[in-house]
């Protein structure tokens, strides 16, 4: 049973629902997958994120790592530190969610007497952009002259850019390979309703991709040319540093396996994570998992250096998760048990520690990271 949304979160699904098929129907009766998951998450003042719901912690839809505690931004701070000191460059986070990520990050580069002169955040939504800006204000009212919000790109950069579950929320092509070759799945209105209905692939990129793959008849799965853009995008605009991207996914080989035959796009509601994206439009999030083997592919096509990839897990421990957590004396069980339960979730193969995965380009002449130190896996992209 899932839980019951509002009148009011009814009534706003309604109103994207209506959106998706007036752009259903202005298509021609066809649009690819892609579009519908790009107008659920951002259509201007209806799309999931960019709407005013809750939709981090416990109260929302899902919980990310800087929900869990603040150790995880602390010890990214420790990760990034030495490449903002080398290059004497800015931050550069995409997506900052609910800013706390950005509070615990600024927060440590302070202590540790590395801050950059600018903190730049970018956000497309205008919501998540206001409750940023709340928060930030009331963790560091010090150091809120640091931040800016940008609404795109800047033209050139220098310093480290961060992506926290970023690329799992780029919208994705969703493919059916088939015995006369990979077809794109798409949506159309059946009875007034979304369905499905597969086409011939009429982007040569994206054909081209999906026929190297030569996966089996009747596999479905995900291909996501919009990443592949956007870290082109960033290397196009980074003059020397450092992008780290931390998200859940694979390498190509494990991401389409056989037995991963479904793909990975999900609906997350209220914790509830569910097979179908055409359920509650504007109140689920809509995800799919990375596949870093393309990620690494689009950074080195771009000009870019793979520095490292590696499990949560193995980055965090190398870059000192543990002797933050040892700040907090074991012996004050209040203040540490809650931590050390954190802690545990980041790094457990069983959690979030095996799962997610964090990938580092760099550009320019960069000092090795010491989260890529030991259990570095880019071998295996």
């Amino acid at each position: 049973m899932l839980p019951a949304p509002s009148a009011d979160a009814l009534a706003h699904s309604q109103r994207v629902v209506d959106h998706l098929r007036s752009l259903i129907i202005e298509a021609g009766g066809w649009i690819p997958f892609s579009r519908f998951m790009e107008a659920a998450l951002y259509a201007p003042g209806l799309g999931y994120y960019a709407a005013g719901a809750m939709k981090f912690g416990a109260a929302g839809d899902f919980v990310t790592a800087p929900e869990m505690t603040p150790l995880f931004g602390r010890t990214l701070a420790h990760a990034i530190a030495p490449v903002l000191t080398e290059t004497h460059g800015d931050v550069l986070e995409l997506g900052a969610g609910s800013g706390r990520l950005a509070a615990d990050v600024l927060g440590e580069l302070e202590r540790l007497g590395a801050l950059p002169a600018r903190y730049c955040i970018l956000e497309v939504s205008a919501d998540l952009r206001a409750r940023q800006q709340q928060a930030l204000a009331r963790a560091l009212p010090q150091l809120v002259g640091r931040v800016q919000w940008l609404d795109a790109l800047p033209e050139r950069f220098t310093g480290v850019i961060l992506g926290n579950e970023v690329l799992d929320a780029l919208p994705v092509e969703w493919v059916h390979w088939t015995d006369n070759g990979p077809l794109a799945r798409g949506v159309i209105l059946e009875g007034g309703q979304f369905a499905w209905q597969d086409r011939p692939i009429a982007d040569p990129a994206l054909r081209a991709r999906a026929e190297a793959l030569d996966l089996a008849p009747g596999y479905l799965s995900e291909i996501n040319l919009a990443a592949d853009a956007l870290i082109a995008s960033l290397a196009h605009v980074l003059d020397r540093g450092l992008i780290l991207m931390i998200d859940y996914g694979f390498t190509a080989a494990e991401y389409y396996h056989p037995q991963r035959h479904m793909g990975t796009l999900r609906a997350h509601y209220r914790h509830h994570a569910l097979d179908d994206p055409f359920y509650l439009p504007g109140l689920c999030d809509l995800t799919a998992h990375v596949d870093f083997s393309a990620v690494a592919r689009a950074g080195m096509a771009a000009g870019l250096v793979l520095a490292g990839y590696a499990s949560q897990a193995g980055f965090l421990l190398n870059s000192g998760l543990t002797e933050l957590l040892m700040q907090t004396p074991p012996t004050d069980a209040a203040a540490y048990l809650p931590q050390a339960n954190a802690v545990q979730r980041l790094v457990s193969p069983a959690e979030m520690g095996e799962l997610f995965k964090v990938i580092g380009l760099t550009k320019g002449s960069v000092a090795p990271l010491a989260g890529f130190a030991r259990g570095d896996r880019q071998h295996t992209l």
